[in-house]
């Protein structure tokens, strides 16, 4: 069960029960869905409150860029902030965005174009049980493992 706690900027507070690394996994598929419907929030100008998630032992992370606020309300939306699963997709999309944006070893796994993304079914897979350290971004060494052998030739570092 996850603690909601309304504070006095408009922001909202989410106390989970466990540490970042402990969320559980999520369905691929639910990622993919979660980012269509993150996408088409933020395009209908749908912004949404800076969100606190704290966690168990004492992590904390803040979600205040407007962009991460937006998917995050669009993601209360979808699939609430009430239970770890909710929170889970919310912070493993949001992981997802951050590290397809920094990590040149992912090309290949994905495709931008201007109807949208298209993910390889591994990256999806991977991003849906990697453990998230304390920041919320993916364990890097357990999601370059998980799609080691997946790895397009182009992209496999040297």
């Amino acid at each position: 069960m996850v603690r909601t706690t309304a504070l006095p900027s408009g922001a909202f507070r989410h106390e989970l029960p466990v540490a970042p690394g402990a969320l559980p996994a999520v369905p691929p598929a639910a990622l993919e869905i979660a980012w269509d419907c993150a996408r088409e929030a933020a395009e209908a100008g749908l912004w949404g409150p800076a969100r606190l998630i704290a966690f168990a032992g004492g992590e904390e992370i803040a979600l205040t860029d407007p962009d991460a606020a937006a998917w995050a309300e669009a993601m209360a939306r979808h699939a609430g902030f009430e239970t770890l699963a909710g929170v889970a997709l919310c912070l493993r999309l949001l992981a997802l965005v951050e590290v397809m944006g920094r990590a040149a070893w992912l090309r290949g796994h994905f495709t931008l174009g201007a109807e949208g993304v298209s993910f390889h079914p591994a990256l999806l897979a991977a991003a849906a049980r990697a453990p998230l350290d304390a920041t919320g971004r993916f364990e890097e060494s357990s999601l370059r493992a998980m799609l080691q052998g997946m790895l397009p030739r182009a992209a496999t570092p040297a």
